[in-house]
């Protein structure tokens, strides 16, 4: 059987000795050698490869890192790597673009600062970034982009200030992209059902559990052979064998304690976030794609935690019941974020350029 990372490689135009190279890297790495080294301080060269590893280093659907970087002259464009879909969760890839359109704003951003104006723009299913020379632009959200996580964690319950929800909220602000951003108790309890009674059919969906089960990483070592997917103690989960660990998942990953688990952490999030687009076609996903990682490092920066509960948007029977509770009208909700203060956990890993680049 061919290995699916050397047949990507090879796929990008990468030699059978720069594969072995980063296999023999990856595996004597340890797992913070290999975090430290993704999330780096961005330097100023080489520039293509500095960005994309920044570009890489966003938020993206169970971790499968749905993209492939094509970089040319001052232009870089970022597409759909369909052979990393979940047909499962995402049967029409809305996830996927949303993930392409949070890896380009990390590139945007950290384009910025090292003096590049990146202008893009939607061609069919790509994002084509072309950069122009500018005077170089700090920002705090582009100083979060190594430090962002996804949180799945119960956070401390306090109220975010006024001043803090202005800044999250206009955070996301994007042409044809609303923001809903709840913080009343009542709001966020009529979310939390939909959460749960979304995770409930999910996880009754036998075809969503083994393509869930297919991306978990239990250990480090399982997560540094593939340098991609939900790495368990990323999300509060312990680490152990896999030969362990996959027959006693039916014991601890249950519908009634994931939905205990989700109440608990809705209740003690500061508030949940909503972005809906205007249309439902690939740029507008995109769109919210953007706005979403700019709230996620916008939170970052506020020394917030976030994470997604995507439940209600996933299962096409509950969205447009939840469309409707929020006053969407026909407009298709997108994503579902919660927020608030809480722990620092283990981040995920994520592959290097060289795997998803081609020069």
């Amino acid at each position: 059987m061919v290995d699916r990372r050397q047949f990507i490689a090879t796929a990008l135009g990468f030699s059978a000795s720069a594969i072995s190279g980063l296999r023999a890297a990856a595996t004597t790495m340890t797992y913070d050698e290999a975090v430290n080294t993704s999330r780096a301080p961005l330097q100023a060269a080489p520039r293509d490869r500095e960005l994309v590893r920044f570009a890489t280093l966003a938020a993206n659907s169970h971790n499968t890192q749905p993209w492939i970087f094509f970089a040319r002259g001052n232009e870089i464009t970022i597409a759909p790597d369909f052979a990393r879909r979940c047909p499962a969760v995402d049967p029409d890839d809305h996830h996927l673009f949303v993930s392409l359109g949070c890896a380009a704003e990390n590139l945007i951003l950290a384009a910025s600062t090292l003096g590049w104006r990146a202008n893009p723009v939607i061609d069919d299913d790509r994002i084509v970034i072309t950069l122009e020379e500018a005077p170089p632009a700090e920002s705090a959200l582009a100083r979060a982009i190594p430090v962002r996580q996804c949180t799945r964690a119960v956070f401390d319950g306090r109220p975010a200030a006024p001043e803090i929800l202005r800044q999250l909220e206009s955070a996301c602000r994007e042409p044809n992209v609303a923001a809903i951003l709840m913080t009343e108790r009542a709001a966020i309890a009529k979310v939390t059902d939909y959460v749960l009674e979304g995770n409930s059919a999910q996880m009754r969906d036998k075809a969503f559990m083994r393509e869930l089960v297919s991306w978990i990483r239990f250990n480090e070592p399982e997560a540094l052979a593939t340098m991609d997917g939900l790495f368990s103690p990323a999300s509060g989960n312990p680490s152990l064998p896999a030969w362990v660990a996959r027959p006693l998942l039916r014991f601890f990953f249950t519908e009634g304690g994931e939905n205990r688990k989700y109440r608990e952490e809705l209740d003690s999030s500061a508030g949940v976030v909503v972005l809906a687009a205007d249309r439902s076609d690939k740029s507008h996903w995109i769109s919210v794609g953007r706005a979403c990682q700019r709230f996620g490092l916008q939170a970052t920066a506020l020394g917030l935690k976030y994470s997604f509960v995507n439940q209600p948007v996933e299962v096409a029977a509950l969205r447009p019941q939840f469309a409707t509770s929020l006053g969407l009208g026909e407009r298709r909700p997108d994503i579902v974020i919660r927020f608030g203060a809480g722990p620092n956990l283990p981040k995920s890993l994520r592959r290097p350029p060289e795997l998803v680049t081609q020069l």
